[in-house]
């Protein structure tokens, strides 16, 4: 672990896993749970820069509650830069803006690859559980009378993938 690697004894440990990376920190689940948790005077030692904020704003937002609090904050990715003092700002602003540029530059690469994709015929998105020739046979069955139930039964696919099909007639 990175942390204790750096020689920093771990007595709580919290962990943002599946949230998305657009939260603002207070947003977070665990990171509520962490300021919930850690004491005024502590010490919060974080691997990066970003588990403190999605941008700027957000990354100054959360040094000033924890600097209200006498809370410590110690970046392994920045070194034993001081964070609270005028040049460590000055630092915290310039990298949290060079975060959010890039994530910003990041969404829109994704966005473009995906119009790309798009405009040469690719199909996006998960693929069909079923075929073109099933689609019509559960739309036909549907307009017969099956029950939705039923059709999800025999094509073994959910009710909301049959409803999707039909359009629920």
């Amino acid at each position: 672990m990175e942390i204790e690697r750096a020689g920093f004894k771990i007595d709580y440990w919290f962990n943002d896993e599946g949230v998305s990376g657009s939260s603002h920190a207070s947003q977070r689940p665990q990171f509520r749970a962490l300021l919930g948790q850690i004491r005024n005077g502590e010490t919060l030692i974080v691997t990066k820069l970003d588990r403190l904020g999605r941008d700027a704003q957000d990354v100054l937002s959360t040094m000033k509650t924890l600097a209200e609090r006498e809370i410590k904050v110690f970046v392994i990715q920045l070194g034993q830069l001081d964070l609270t003092s005028p040049a460590g700002k000055l630092m915290l602003t310039m990298l949290s803006a060079v975060a959010a540029m890039e994530r910003d530059l990041l969404i829109e690469r994704t966005k473009a690859g995906l119009a790309r994709a798009k405009n040469q015929g690719k199909t996006l998105g998960r693929p069909h559980k079923t075929t073109e020739q099933q689609r019509s046979q559960i739309i036909e069955m549907r307009k017969s009378g099956q029950s939705v139930s039923a059709l999800s039964r025999i094509f073994t696919i959910s009710r909301a993938s049959i409803m999707r099909i039909t359009g629920d007639l």
